[in-house]
């Protein structure tokens, strides 16, 4: 039976997130589980005038490059790929695993050279600025969830805010109330996360806020800046487990001395963290500082697209900064790992209040 919440997200990636028209091309990625949503984003964009791009992958294609590839094929983007990138006018990309775990035996070191590798690719769809991710729901990712199929699918269309009459006129809203935070926020100096395990300091002073609004990211409910790279100091808890290239990483703690991490570990995956923070000399050092409001996602998943965005929570990327926000790290990692402040956690700017136990006492997030 065909799910009319699946209509109104490609309405909302195609005419709100990346405003397809005439004419444009439009590369649509994802893998085969999401056959019902790519084939409802197609149809959009064909309405909307322009041409997509299909690129849809096979279960096992990742796992066979990585047994297979030999130096070579980590050496540089093939030019049919990177032509792709350059000719395209906007990206819509489906996350669709239909195994969370298939590269966890996967040499990290690996999946760094990849990631280097297509380092530029990431660079043409960031610079173009017309770029939508989200997430179709499969077994694989209510298993993760330990949810059922049905229960996620609720998860993720409520999230998303699709049960809403108009979603696109709600993440409008979203965007307005956001932006009064944002404009809080870029008047001040230094921010301070405080909470169990956590006595965090940075300085913003200059940076610019993004507004996570559903352009890019769906669900979206977030604002991000980028840190000034030397400002960080003290420690910083991450509660929420995160799941990342197939491996589960928790209870990580990080210690900071004038923007680099010192001192690191992990309850879980500590090896996989080092490597991440080895990866380069940008990757032990803040390339993000995000904040959530989405009050739509109840609780976390290890998923990283939805759990950056809960309500009550920072999130922070070693790693990569936006260039948009005015940071400087240059890294090929950006891995955000996130702050559970709604038991005991507090937020302040320039030590004013800005959140407390999860709920911001002057903003509105529904």
């Amino acid at each position: 039976m065909r799910d009319e919440r699946l209509s109104k997200l490609a309405r909302v990636l195609v005419d709100y997130s990346v405003e397809a028209g005439e004419r444009e091309q439009v590369v649509v990625s994802g893998g085969v589980a999401a056959e019902p949503l790519i084939k409802e984003v197609y149809a959009r964009l064909l309405d909307a005038g322009a041409t997509p791009i299909p690129q849809v992958s096979l279960p096992g294609m990742q796992e066979l490059f990585f047994g297979h590839a030999k130096d070579v094929h980590f050496s540089q983007t093939p030019s049919i790929v990177r032509s792709i990138y350059e000719e395209a006018d906007a990206f819509i990309s489906i996350m669709s695993p239909q195994n969370t775990r298939a590269l966890a035996a996967v040499d990290p070191q690996k999946q760094q050279a990849l990631s280097k590798r297509d380092k530029e690719i990431q660079e043409i769809v960031l610079g173009k600025d017309r770029w939508a991710l989200t997430l179709f729901p499969t077994e694989a990712l209510a298993q993760e969830s330990e949810m059922s199929l049905a229960d996620y699918e609720e998860f993720v269309f409520g999230a998303m805010a699709l049960n809403e009459d108009d979603p696109v006129r709600y993440w409008e809203e979203k965007a307005k109330e956001q932006q009064r935070l944002i404009e809080r926020l870029e008047q001040a100096d230094e921010v301070r996360i405080s909470g169990p395990d956590t006595e965090l300091t940075m300085s913003i002073r200059g940076r610019k806020f993004l507004n996570g609004d559903g352009t890019h990211n769906m669900p979206c409910g977030e604002i991000f800046t980028g840190p000034v790279e030397d400002s960080v100091n003290g420690e910083v808890f991450f509660g929420i487990p995160v799941a990342v290239a197939g491996r589960e990483v928790s209870g990580v703690k990080l210690r900071f001395e004038g923007g680099k991490v010192v001192e690191s570990s992990a309850e879980k995956g500590e090896e996989y963290l080092n490597a991440m923070l080895d990866a380069d000399e940008g990757a032990r050092y803040l390339g993000e500082l995000g904040i959530g409001t989405n009050y739509g996602i109840p609780r976390a998943t290890k998923n990283i697209l939805f759990d950056e965005k809960l309500g009550g929570t920072v999130h922070l990327a070693v790693g990569r900064s936006y260039e948009k926000t005015g940071g400087k790290n240059e890294s090929s990692v950006h891995w955000d790992l996130i702050c559970d402040l709604r038991e005991g956690g507090e937020l302040y700017a320039d030590g004013e209040l800005i959140q407390r136990d999860g709920a911001f006492p002057d903003y509105d997030f529904g």
